[in-house]
């Protein structure tokens, strides 16, 4: 498979900040132009200079009003990714990628803020739940996704410490994190069991923080991102799309308690085939991961689908806390503390993390890191990865 972006768009700049839900002094609008102003400073660019601005999930700070309050000189690509939830945050790096390397733009922001304040919360029915969910009580997302991974448990035969491991391990990285919401919050496996369960089988801690805060990341193509730092993450592949009918208004489709990365109805290849086919690797390839996890079941199930982890009982061999953790695990994920321990940005923040990791800038960096995987919402309607990587590997 063709790839026309292989190499040819790189990450340069990135910035976040995030409070506790409720507790940001600023508003949504106001958090993303600083954001953009602290990812523009990062890599070295004008703020005049952005020309483009992509987002996901609805966020009302569209592209216009951004760039007329930050006085740009121009604007030439405005993009909004649908999806519902996370499920498309990849794809909005992906999205940024494509417009420079087709010479729609030169320097493309992908951003997004969250506050408690001006738009209320994600953890209630206000996307896409069919009446058939609300007439029977189900509207959030903890419930849609406990129960396609209750089916992946019980079906599947995944085994539950695979779930618990992830969650450790995410925790052991955010103390290393000073920034970490759960920094100085060690979590162990009597607590994780003992906490009260929220939706079957999803404890308090297989569920994400809630945070206010902004992410943004400037890209710009490779040649002005060689010039512009020694250290730029560039995208070789990225994916997005979803089986036919895998989503919530439908709910009994054959992948059910799949993340949503697997083949079309027709056997074509799916999104994470897809993202290998184009970056020219594998799964073997990859040596870090950061993998959203609203929930820690449709994490699991995301790195099974991207093969990173084999299907049923074998999971738990390779799901252990020790394997990821950084810097010794031969499969490290989120190690930044992810959206369970560091913070939940509608998870940017952990693009910021792939990105860090490529760098060698992160409070748990992985050695010698050539390329780095960021994995979009699962199981939502639409998700989608992206695959950022060293110079080298260009």
């Amino acid at each position: 498979m063709s790839n026309g972006i292989r190499g040819g768009a790189a990450v340069v700049g990135v910035s976040e900040m995030h409070y506790k839900r409720g507790q940001s002094p600023l508003t949504e609008q106001q958090m993303t132009i600083r954001a953009i102003l602290d990812a523009c400073s990062d890599a070295g660019v004008s703020p005049r200079e952005v020309d483009g601005f992509v987002s996901y999930a609805g966020g009302s700070n569209d592209g216009p009003i951004l760039g007329a309050a930050l006085m740009i000189d121009e604007l030439r690509w405005s993009n909004m990714m649908w999806g519902g939830g996370g499920g498309s945050v990849a794809a909005a790096i992906t999205n940024a990628a494509v417009a420079i390397t087709s010479g729609q733009a030169q320097c493309v922001v992908v951003y997004r803020a969250m506050s408690q304040a001006d738009t209320g919360r994600l953890g209630y029915a206000k996307y896409h739940y069919g009446s058939h969910f609300l007439a029977h009580g189900v509207g959030s997302p903890a419930q849609i996704c406990a129960m396609r991974t209750q089916r992946m448990l019980e079906h599947d035969g995944v085994p539950r410490s695979a779930m618990r491991s992830l969650v450790l391990a995410a925790y052991q990285h955010a103390q290393q994190n000073p920034t970490a919401q759960g920094h100085g919050k060690p979590l162990d496996e009597e607590t994780y069991e003992s906490s009260r369960m929220i939706a079957e089988p999803f404890h308090l801690y297989d569920c994400s923080r809630e945070s206010d805060g902004a992410v943004a990341l400037v890209l710009v193509g490779s040649d002005r991102a060689r010039d512009l730092r020694r250290d730029p993450a560039f995208v070789l592949a990225g994916a997005q799309g979803a089986p036919g009918g895998f989503c919530e208004r439908v709910d009994n489709d054959a992948q059910y308690s799949t993340a949503g990365f697997g083949p079309a109805n027709n056997g074509k290849p799916g999104v994470a085939e897809r993202l290998w086919a184009s970056a020219g690797l594998g799964p073997d390839d990859v040596d870090v991961v950061q993998v959203y996890e609203n929930f820690s079941g449709p994490a699991v199930a995301a790195l099974v689908d991207h093969r990173l982890c084999p299907p049923g009982e074998a999971a738990g061999t390779v799901m252990t806390v020790d394997n990821l953790t950084a810097p010794h695990g031969k499969l490290p994920v989120n190690t930044s503390g992810g959206n369970l321990a560091d913070s939940f940005i509608n998870g940017l923040n952990l693009a910021v993390e792939a990105v860090r990791q490529v760098r060698g800038t992160s409070t748990n960096q992985v050695a010698d890191v050539r390329t780095s995987l960021f994995i979009g919402g699962p199981m939502a309607p639409l998700v989608s990865s992206v695959l950022f990587g060293h110079a080298e590997t260009v």
